[in-house]
């Protein structure tokens, strides 16, 4: 596990790395998700290319969505659904 953070502040709680593979994880406490919860996953996926996989936030909603190529917002609860 990693953090990434730029000198403009852009920032991802957690970067996952398997071989030439990148992932990106924000967490959000709130209920509700936003275009700007997806600012540093964004950077991330700029500045890695096409190592970049996917992005993720999790937060504390109950909808699954998509916010363009590669990025998505999941319910924190997603973690423990069998």
């Amino acid at each position: 596990f990693f953090h990434f953070r730029n000198r403009d502040d852009h920032e991802v709680d957690i970067v996952l790395e398997q071989g030439a593979f990148l992932a990106g994880v924000e967490v959000k406490a709130s209920g509700t998700i936003r275009e700007e919860n997806f600012r540093g996953l964004r950077k991330l996926r700029e500045v890695a290319g096409e190592r970049f996989v996917c992005g993720v936030v999790l937060y504390d909603g109950e909808v699954s969505l998509r916010f363009g190529p590669q990025l998505f917002a999941l319910p924190m609860a997603t973690l423990w659904w069998a």
